[in-house]
């Protein structure tokens, strides 16, 4: 079975689906490669009994036109359900929930399927901050960052870190966001639009999604109070902890302006191209 290192890192396919990959070679005449996934996470929030627990790697399939499936189904597009039905089709070890796993580390599998996909050249329009000018931006995905969690869960195999608040001095838990979280999040959005609500409340509810007990209380209820209260110096400190601190595939890219010769590294803009090339 051929296989490529993506972010150079390796390891060992599941014995079932080699023995799959062999069939499918007899009958057609090629591999699919299998390919190697570092985890930002090191496995360090995940429950003994999941089947990442303390796994710095995960292996995937290469991406097919039965993915492409995925990629073009309107039904999973309105449900939310498309990231994790692409996910889950190219995990070779089925017993993962891709819903269980950490956004840092769906962004990683989701940057290597695009890879064995399509490849790693990915093509943006971005706008010069310093001339203004409009270009068209070439990154090789292979080339991003990948930051690993380096602030220790409150236990091995839980999603929870400890955070004191500057401004109340309380004591809170915080949880980086998963796959359900994130379904969670596009059903209360499309629900406030059924409802023609448009009053802007993305930092509370990120906030709610984050925080998972003061002080000891996990009552919902009181979080939410809690939340929509709480002072802004400490929804600073709470939301930069996350941005700072959540294992991830770092989405940037070095940009010089063709036109001004300016450098920066700016924010990798994420369309429906990264997945979906020419759409």
């Amino acid at each position: 079975m051929s296989r490529n290192n993506i972010f150079n890192a390796a390891s060992e396919s599941i014995p079932a689906e080699r023995q799959t990959a062999d069939q499918l070679h007899q009958e057609l005449g090629f591999d699919i490669p299998v390919e190697t996934v570092p985890l930002p996470s090191l496995g360090k929030v995940y429950a003994e009994d999941h089947p990442l627990h303390m796994a710095q790697s995960v292996d995937i399939r290469a991406m097919t036109a039965r993915e492409e499936d995925i990629l073009t189904s309107r039904a999973l597009l309105k449900s939310g359900d498309m990231v994790s039905r692409l996910i889950g089709s190219c995990l070779i070890d089925k017993r993962v929930d891709p819903n269980t796993l950490l956004s840092g580390d769906r962004n990683a599998i989701l940057t290597a399927i695009r890879i064995t996909g399509y490849g790693a050249d990915y093509n943006v329009n971005i706008d010069c901050p310093s001339c203004g000018t409009s270009q068209v931006h070439q990154c090789n995905l292979t080339d991003l960052p990948i930051r690993a969690l380096e602030q220790d869960p409150v236990a091995l195999g839980l999603n929870e870190f400890e955070l004191v608040l500057p401004a109340t001095g309380k004591r809170v838990g915080i949880k980086f966001t998963t796959g359900y979280d994130e379904k969670e999040s596009n059903a209360t959005t499309e629900r406030k639009k059924k409802q023609g609500l448009t009053a802007e409340t993305s930092v509370t509810d990120n906030l709610f999604r984050s925080i998972i007990s003061i002080e000891g209380n996990t009552d919902k209820a009181f979080i939410s109070k809690f939340v929509r209260n709480m002072p802004a110096k400490d929804s600073l400190a709470a939301r930069m902890f996350v941005n700072i601190n959540e294992p991830t595939v770092l989405m940037r890219s070095y940009f010089e302006c063709k036109n001004c010769n300016h450098e920066e590294e700016l924010p990798l803009p994420v369309g429906a191209s990264f997945l979906w090339p020419g759409a």
